[in-house]
């Protein structure tokens, strides 16, 4: 396929994903919930809404216009070893390998196999020259490379067994929160999704803030009552009584505000129903302290006027296709093969 014609196979997905037919939709949404109660119906719109967002033509034109795309002779066997934290988390690595003009063996999530394969048949039904370039299999075996997303623990596994091959190996990162003490209740909403979307399962969930004085955190936790309807899910719910019960028993100084839990900690990834805390003073010391955790921080929320490199409130679950899992650059990586 030429790379034109990769392009435009992406655009037309991107335009299938905004017209589902509601039968359609309403089937996915099931069978994607009863594989895994995490996928809630709210949850798969909000990240078939959010791969939609990222293909566009004018996006595509965008982040791909910084690389040289060509029609590959010898296409390179792609090993994929994807994570299932989150609704088809995995789609844009499948999407780099298959612009690169290579094939993608995807090993899925046990977590993540309804959405995913639902894309994987969009796209073949879109050009059904995909299907040659598009295998799933349970052992990836003699690959030509390797990309892999887990947690610290399986991240030692794989580079142990695919180490030798080229790899981009992924490992646990969260996301912060930077406020400066000047929010509007508006702000403190919009924070609200980067917290609570997928019910703070995905690594561009804020699960840390930094924060001038305890005070704007009684303004936070009112402004976040809206959102008290995530205390429906019963998973969640069973998170945030189980959370509170132990800060309860060990005499954990903590706020509550009935489905959402903060504690003092200096710890970056914090349970779910749980929104660590840290006091700071001094912006610059700040900064030497987030740069010593870069490897663990997904992205930085707050004031981009205030704090440099910041996400605006509200927009940490809607990256760029140029926003790479880790900040390596993936596409570049499938390029060099």
């Amino acid at each position: 396929m030429l790379p034109t014609e990769r392009i435009a196979a992406f655009v037309k997905l991107g335009e299938a994903l905004q017209n589902i037919p509601p039968e359609e939709k309403e089937s996915l949404t099931r069978r994607a919930e009863n594989q895994n109660n995490w996928f809630t119906p709210e949850s798969v719109d909000s990240a078939l809404a959010g791969i939609a967002y990222m293909l566009t033509p004018e996006k595509l034109q965008k982040w791909l216009s910084a690389y040289e795309l060509a029609a590959v002779k010898q296409p390179k066997a792609v090993g994929l070893m994807l994570a299932g934290n989150i609704p088809a988390v995995g789609f844009h690595d499948l999407m780099c390998v298959l612009l690169a003009g290579h094939k993608a063996c995807l090993k899925l999530s046990s977590s993540d196999e309804v959405l995913m394969k639902w894309i994987v048949a969009k796209l073949i039904e879109i050009d059904q020259r995909f299907e040659s370039q598009i295998s799933l299999e349970e052992m990836l075996k003699a690959k030509d490379a390797y990309i892999a997303t887990g947690s610290d623990n399986s991240s030692r596994y794989f580079n142990y067994y695919f180490g030798k091959y080229p790899h981009v190996i992924r490992q646990n990162r969260t996301s912060v929160a930077v406020l400066s003490g000047a929010e509007t209740v508006e702000d403190f909403q919009n924070l609200g999704k980067d917290i609570f979307k997928f019910y703070g399962l995905g690594c561009r969930n804020v699960s840390k803030l930094y924060v001038k004085s305890e005070e704007n955190l009684q303004l936070l936790l009112h402004a976040l009552e809206m959102y008290s309807g995530i205390a429906a899910h019963h998973k969640y719910h069973n998170n945030y009584d189980y959370n509170k019960s132990i800060y309860l028993v060990n005499g954990e100084k903590h706020l509550d505000n009935g489905f959402l839990l903060l504690r003092e900690s200096e710890d970056l990834v914090s349970p779910i129903s749980v929104l660590n805390y840290e006091l700071y003073q001094d912006l610059d010391q700040l900064y030497k302290s987030l740069d010593a955790n870069a490897s663990k921080i997904q992205c930085m929320v707050g004031n981009p006027d205030y704090i440099k490199g910041a996400v605006p409130f509200g927009a940490a679950q809607h990256p760029e296709p140029w926003d790479y899992a880790d900040g390596v650059d993936t596409l570049a990586f499938l390029l060099k093969l």
